[in-house]
């Protein structure tokens, strides 16, 4: 290899480190976000969980509006409560929202999970 040739690829493994490093941070970032996300699908289904309990036994305790309670529960978890029925003996079934942080393509905004609680004997609607 002649002198000239050194010289005009001198600087080349530079520019193949830089894109290298850059691929390296869009995955790293890719996986935060998808981590992100996780984490908010597993805080959605306990809060879910948590509200769907706390309205049962608010049912079982008489003279407490079971969606409030589990409303009240589902909010100190982050949460917001999209829908919550009464079912059939002593039973609530809930469905909440949590909120992912970061944005990234592909990944929703929003995770969403449903409970339901009461008596085992009870069918579920």
């Amino acid at each position: 290899m002649r002198a000239t040739e050194r010289q005009r690829e001198r600087g080349s493994g530079t520019v193949l480190v830089v894109a290298a490093i850059g691929v390296l941070l869009v995955l790293v970032t890719a996986g935060l976000h998808l981590g992100a996300a996780a984490t908010a699908a597993h805080r959605a289904r306990s809060a879910a969980d948590l509200a769907a309990l706390a309205g049962a036994s608010a049912i079982q305790q008489g003279g407490v509006d079971a969606c409030a309670r589990a409303s009240a529960v589902a909010g100190r978890n982050q949460a917001q409560v999209l829908e919550c029925s009464l079912g059939v003996g002593e039973s609530v079934s809930v469905r909440v929202s949590t909120a992912v942080s970061g944005r990234w393509p592909g990944v929703p905004d929003r995770a969403i999970a449903s409970a339901r609680a009461g008596p085992a004997d009870a069918a579920p609607e």
